[in-house]
């Protein structure tokens, strides 16, 4: 009697063992698209799998699965958590996984970019190690899509409060393939590059290195960037619903990099920096000048930028578009026509080696551009660009443009920091 009663229970004993193996999968009956819904149906074995090894990581903060996002971690607990399923993104089909992440970063000391590369790195990234290995031969599989949910901590009128932000990743089969695959960091830095990441719609670029360009310049005033400000009401999130600004929950995440040593910055390190390169400098002004039109009474210096050290040099730019009163054009054309034609070349006498870093942390190119016209005087601006050697290996090596370089370094015009998008200054009316 004692076993009957057994054996008649163990299938809904293997019901229940089996339910969390698959919980993480769309059914094919709830997908729309033929196509797509054919796909889920013939590799559900391999998406069942993909969820089982997910679940199985250990992520520092609970990781749910849903095709809901920005909602409350108890809320989270009872709903729907299938999300794993093939979907459509420009055209392309891929394999795509949105969740949430129940961790919360701290705003006035994590920017944007940031909080976008330790959720990449902390949830997305062990994710995609473990789907491409299983569809980088499947010719139906043309990239991978992940859609996370992360919260900021902030004040809003000195009160805490907390607001959900949305990281989206798409890659392309063969970049996510370099990315896993790939044996160091500059291959892998290229090959996401070449990927789409948004943060809340907005596109946001993830470099790799712990000193990658945005995150070693990046440094919060103190009351917060506007990026920041916590809006006092709901935000929507990638379903196009409303949620709440959610009250305090989940656990709070310090800035996740290790904080290196404090360069020595001071004058007597400068002066002997200076000294020890004297001849090279020497050398680069003498061999680059007919090139690259240096000032000749300011001298190439070391100097002291944002709790780094630069070297500054210092240039004449002579735009030849004259007609404009846009300082935002004169710089994107100063850099266009001039400094960008001034980077590989410099940075040849400073040679990449693995196994010694350089005792500064980038370069400064500094120019007064001369513009003018037959019917209006000659007009100068002081415009600076400040790059950390990450961005300019990147852009020697072409792979980053003109445009991301300048987004991961700091640009002064007349000494007040600015951003500056080439495409938009350089379209304006003249």
């Amino acid at each position: 009697m004692h076993r009957s009663r057994t054996w008649r229970y163990l299938p809904w004993m293997m019901v229940f063992l089996w339910v969390p193996s698959v919980s993480q999968v769309v059914a094919p009956a709830e997908i729309k698209d033929p196509e797509l819904r054919s796909l889920q149906s013939e590799y559900m074995d391999e998406l069942r799998a993909l969820g089982v090894e997910i679940s199985n990581i250990s992520f520092e903060y609970p990781f749910y699965f849903c095709r809901k996002l920005d909602i409350d971690e108890q809320q989270q607990k009872n709903t729907d958590q299938r999300s794993i399923r093939f979907d459509q993104y420009h055209g392309k089909t891929v394999l795509a996984v949105t969740g949430n992440y129940y961790a919360a970063y701290n705003a006035q000391r994590m920017d944007k970019d940031q909080r976008a590369r330790t959720t990449f790195l902390r949830v997305v990234q062990p994710m995609l190690n473990l789907a491409v290995p299983k569809f980088r031969d499947n010719e139906n599989v043309q990239g991978y899509a992940f859609e996370v949910s992360h919260h900021i901590l902030g004040q809003v009128m000195g009160v805490s409060v907390e607001r959900p932000e949305n990281l989206m990743v798409f890659l392309p089969q063969d970049v996510a393939l370099k990315l896993v695959t790939g044996t160091d960091d500059t291959s892998r830095q290229a090959a996401l590059l070449r990927g789409e990441i948004f943060l809340n719609a907005e596109p946001v670029t993830i470099w790799l290195e712990g000193d990658g360009p945005r995150l070693a310049d990046a440094t919060p005033p103190p009351d917060g960037p506007a990026e920041n400000a916590l809006p006092n009401q709901g935000a929507t999130g990638s379903g196009g619903h409303k949620t709440d600004v959610f009250p305090k929950r989940t656990r709070p995440v310090d800035d996740p990099r290790p904080q290196p040593p404090a360069r020595d910055t001071s004058p007597a390190a400068l002066a002997s920096l200076q000294e020890t390169n004297s001849q090279l400098l020497s050398t680069l002004v003498k061999e680059l000048d007919p090139q690259v039109h240096f000032v000749s009474y300011t001298a190439p210096s070391f100097v002291a930028f944002r709790q780094g050290i630069y070297l500054e040099l210092s240039f004449n730019t002579v735009v030849t578009e004259a007609g404009t009163n846009s300082r935002y054009k004169l710089a994107a054309l100063a850099f266009d026509e001039h400094i960008s034609h001034v980077i590989r070349p410099v940075l040849g006498y400073f040679k990449e080696d693995p196994k010694k870093s350089l005792d500064f942390d980038g370069i400064g190119f500094s120019t007064t551009i001369h513009a003018g016209g037959k019917s209006q005087p000659e007009s100068s601006e002081a415009v600076e660009f400040f790059f950390p050697f990450s961005a300019l290996r990147c852009y020697e090596k072409y792979d980053c443009t003109g445009q991301q370089l300048i987004d991961s370094g700091t640009v002064l015009i007349n000494g007040e920091r600015v951003g500056l998008d080439l495409q938009v200054a350089e379209g304006s009316a003249r």
